[in-house]
């Protein structure tokens, strides 16, 4: 099976609202925190507040799946910057709506491993 964008549409994530609906493992989101994603070409980038988030950025890549690579870095309640790495895989959801199966893992301690699922406001 070829890579193709027939078998893979580009999915657009510029100017969409995202929040977390599950959680496992040592994250500081909430269903408190939203996330607001813009894109240019492959680059994408969204902020992130809410919950025990006080302001965090994200920045990735689309891949040809439309998956993404990303690396994020948030400042928590406690006032500590924290930072990790995320790779997404995107589900379109009835109504073009999106949801996102995260895997994350801080670079920051506790350098511990998640998963997150983010759906479409």
């Amino acid at each position: 099976m070829t890579d193709t964008p027939q078998e893979h549409p580009l999915i657009w994530y510029g100017g969409r609202l995202f929040r977390p609906v599950t959680t496992k493992g040592q994250s500081e989101t909430t269903a408190q925190t939203v996330f607001k994603y813009e894109q240019k070409d492959a680059l994408v980038t969204a902020s992130y507040a809410g919950g025990d988030v006080r302001l965090g950025h994200l920045i990735g890549l689309v891949n040809k799946d439309g998956s993404l690579d990303m690396r994020y870095h948030h400042v928590n309640m406690d006032g500590e910057i924290k930072t990790g790495t995320c790779h997404t895989r995107p589900e379109i959801l009835p109504g073009k709506r999106l949801r996102l199966h995260e895997t994350w893992q801080w670079t920051s301690e506790p350098k511990t491993k998640g998963t997150s699922i983010l759906e479409e406001l």
